[in-house]
């Protein structure tokens, strides 16, 4: 019997011998791979083909059954799936890049002097910027135009607050707008003081300005997206949702596509206008192999630092005043009465308590319980305690960019006092009511770092160490759920996780190999972290 036995085995191990192994394009070994599937499983080696995970598995397992001309033992290194921004605007930090860097100034001298020396080199039609913020100033006023009049009295000037809620323009700027003292408008304020203008604007004000600004040639829309893209990729990006774009940037990045300059891949939100919003219920989700279109950007309230959220209460350091929505809540109620029928996803953004309280309510009028719909609420920022149970209900996603609670930290006890700031920022709460949760950064108006997010979202300090027990640390997330927001619950978030998100078979082969591995390094490492490749369709696009 035992004969039997040995010569069966040496049939079957020569036999396995002599099986021609499986061809792969690459094979990753030797690495400890995160792979973000439902079990959470970590393996050692990955085949991929025609630009798919074909295998994974052990190094003896991929190594003895699959053969590539194209083989690279990282030693010990990790991998995750390619990490996605479930929130961001690439094409607007494509145009950041081109304009005046105004994000970390400490003054409005340093504001200008940036301003100056920008106009002093570039001879442009107009002169943009964007990242400024009062709250970072010594003096937290917002400034007056009346330097940027001094010096450039005929050529436009339009700077952003680092939300891209506030902005301050010279009178070149407003003149061309035709913007007046007194000017009202809905959902927005155009600042004066004792009858003059000061040049602030505020929400839907900025438009007035904003709207007379040229469009972008498509020799500067390229340039501006492909030093975007670089960027991204080098940061350890695959996949980017663009948030609030028009008709005609989708055909302009369409083309980038079809000229294969983009590869990164985009879910793209049209901005709630008219035109766009037909364009899409015409075309219904319009779907190609790197990009698609399946939701509307609707813009509830402002944000918290130019004091546009909308809020159930007053401010705390603004008796009398409580923000606004930018529309009224009749809009928001008709489009989710429209689009409910339709495979459109609504996604809005809400800041304010009041703000989410009212846009909740108005999805819940229409989805009526449990759905797949996956409406979205961008930021979900300030909630009332009462009304976290609209997200689990109705199945609403919660939408979060965790870098904006440790950017704000140290002030937004002063807009809320400390009773609504313990229901702010509240990631772990929003986490429970679904089970999962999708992280962003909103950049520009944040850094695009994804590790950024992943050190915000699970030690909620900044870069110093501050504060040194985190803030609110009662809703920070597991280092595992984070790397699921940035990844497979953001693939789920678009619809995308049967594609992306995580490093099963048949999968795209979008992944990133980092230095140290961010599931075990000591939190105060975590920043020090180095992407060592990304590679998109299994092809390396950064590489240290």
């Amino acid at each position: 019997m035992k004969q039997v036995i040995y010569t069966v085995t040496l049939f079957l191990f020569f036999t396995a011998c002599g099986q021609q192994k499986e061809k792969a394009d690459l094979i990753i070994h030797h690495g400890v791979i995160y792979t973000a599937d439902s079990l959470f499983s970590v393996v050692e080696a990955m085949a991929i083909k025609g630009g798919k995970i074909l295998a994974r598995g052990s190094n003896e397992f991929i190594l003895q059954q699959y053969d590539t001309d194209s083989s690279i033992d990282i030693k010990g290194a990790a991998v995750y799936p390619g990490f996605n921004d479930a929130h961001a605007h690439f094409v607007g930090y494509g145009q950041s890049l081109r304009q005046v860097d105004l994000v970390g100034t400490k003054s409005w001298d340093e504001v200008i002097e940036r301003v100056r020396a920008f106009g002093s080199k570039n001879e442009t039609a107009w002169i943009e910027g964007r990242g400024w913020d009062q709250n970072d100033w010594a003096l937290k006023t917002f400034p007056n135009k009346s330097r940027l009049d001094s010096l450039f009295p005929t050529t436009p000037v339009l700077l952003e607050r680092i939300d891209g809620h506030a902005a301050i323009a010279n009178q070149a700027a407003l003149d061309a707008a035709g913007v007046k003292a007194g000017q009202t408008l809905t959902g927005g304020t155009v600042e004066t003081i004792q009858g003059k203008l000061t040049g602030i604007l505020i929400d839907n004000a900025i438009k007035l300005v904003g709207s007379k600004i040229p469009a972008a040639s498509k020799e500067e829309f390229t340039i501006r997206l492909m030093a975007a893209q670089e960027k991204c990729i080098e940061a350890g990006l695959t996949s980017i949702t663009d948030c609030g774009l028009s008709v005609a940037d989708v055909e302009m990045i369409g083309k980038l596509y079809e000229e294969g300059k983009l590869q990164l891949r985009l879910n793209i939100m049209l901005s709630d206008q008219e035109d766009n919003i037909n364009w899409l219920l015409k075309k219904g989700p319009y779907i190609r192999e790197r990009y698609q279109v399946r939701s509307i950007k609707f813009y509830g309230d402002g944000a918290l630092g130019s004091r546009g959220a909308c809020l159930l209460h007053d401010y705390a350091d603004k008796p009398g005043w409580k923000g606004f929505l930018l529309k009224d809540a009749k809009y928001f109620a008709d489009r989710a009465t429209q689009l409910v029928n339709t495979d459109i996803q609504m996604c809005t953004h809400a800041i304010g308590d009041s703000a989410n309280r009212e846009i909740l309510k108005i999805y819940a009028a229409v989805l009526k319980g449990k759905n797949n719909k996956r409406w979205r609420i961008e930021h979900a920022q300030v909630l009332d305690s009462v009304d976290f149970h609209w997200f689990g209900d109705d199945n609403i996603v919660p939408s979060v960019q965790p870098t904006h609670a440790t950017s704000d930290m140290y002030w937004a006890g002063d807009r809320l006092g400390d009773k609504r700031l313990h229901y702010a920022y509240a990631f772990k709460d929003l986490l429970k009511q679904n089970g999962w949760i999708p992280l962003g950064t909103d950049f520009p108006v944040e850094d695009i770092s994804p590790l950024r997010t992943f050190y915000a979202a699970v030690v909620r300090k900044d870069s110093k160490g501050f504060p040194a027990g985190g803030f609110q640390k009662e809703n920070a997330l597991t280092r595992e759920e984070a790397l699921k927001g940035m990844t497979i619950w953001a693939a789920r978030a678009s619809f995308e996780e049967h594609q992306k998100g995580s490093l099963e078979p048949g999968k795209v082969a979008d992944f990133v190999i980092t230095n140290q591995d961010l599931m075990k390094v000591p939190e105060e490492k975590i920043l020090n972290t180095q992407i060592i490749a990304t590679y998109i369709y299994g092809k390396a696009l950064h590489q240290l």
